[in-house]
């Protein structure tokens, strides 16, 4: 083989391993929103749940993006956990779910007018929005939930009817489903919230897959009397 072919076949094998990585990465995003003050497992729910699905074949189409709401790309958590984003709210960025958390000071994020709005831009394009226990009041700003069945934490049922009339609030419901947005009371029924959205993204199946892998359902028994000899 003369050094011409030899050449040509190189090239012709690097576009082949261009080409095929190309195909392979990643083409639906998953943002999950943080802040300072964010309530920890309201964001390490989705991460685990969603971050353990993109490994199986059938979810690696899809990736997880975490977006600050600031310029500022490292925050911490209301416990303590500190997260560096990967990207933040003015970035370009095309994504096909957007996940929001919550906090216990949220007045200042309300007022946050770059925020709401790109709640509101990514709501026009995404398949799919989610809120995590007091993060519905941003969608409740952004008018997201407008005219949809929808939770909060529990007890803030009535702040949110009250802050925006036009949701239906839902009371005595972990996660509720409407017309492609999805609200939990946050915690940690915030695996519950992300185990519905993965079903919605997939199937009941793939779903429960995940679930029985991270040993979700040990939960069943979490509070059950220890047995003592």
């Amino acid at each position: 083989m003369n050094k011409i072919k030899q050449m040509a076949l190189v090239i012709m094998l690097f576009n082949f391993v261009f080409f095929v990585n190309v195909a392979d990465a990643a083409s639906n995003k998953i943002g999950i929103l943080v802040f300072d003050g964010f309530l920890t497992s309201d964001v390490t729910a989705p991460i685990e749940v969603f971050g353990a699905a993109t490994k199986k074949s059938w979810f690696s189409s899809y990736e997880v993006v975490v977006i600050s709401a600031t310029a500022k790309k490292e925050v911490r958590s209301e416990e303590g956990l500190k997260i560096i984003a990967d990207k933040t709210i003015y970035d370009e960025l095309k994504l096909d779910v957007l996940l929001v958390p919550s906090s216990y000071e949220m007045d200042g994020l309300l007022k946050n007018k770059e925020l709401i709005e790109f709640i509101k831009k990514q709501n026009q394009s995404t398949s799919w929005m989610a809120s995590n226990c007091s993060g519905a009041f941003l969608l409740g700003e952004a008018g997201v939930l407008d005219g949809k069945n929808a939770t909060t934490w529990a007890g803030g049922e009535k702040g949110l009817s009250k802050a925006y009339p036009k949701i239906k609030v839902q009371s005595e419901q972990n996660v509720v489903i409407d017309n492609k947005v999805i609200t939990s009371n946050g915690g940690p029924v915030s695996y519950q919230g992300a185990f519905a959205l993965l079903a919605k993204l997939s199937s009941e199946k793939f779903s429960k897959e995940i679930a029985d892998g991270i040993q979700f359902n040990r939960l069943k028994s979490a509070f059950k009397p220890s047995k003592t000899r």
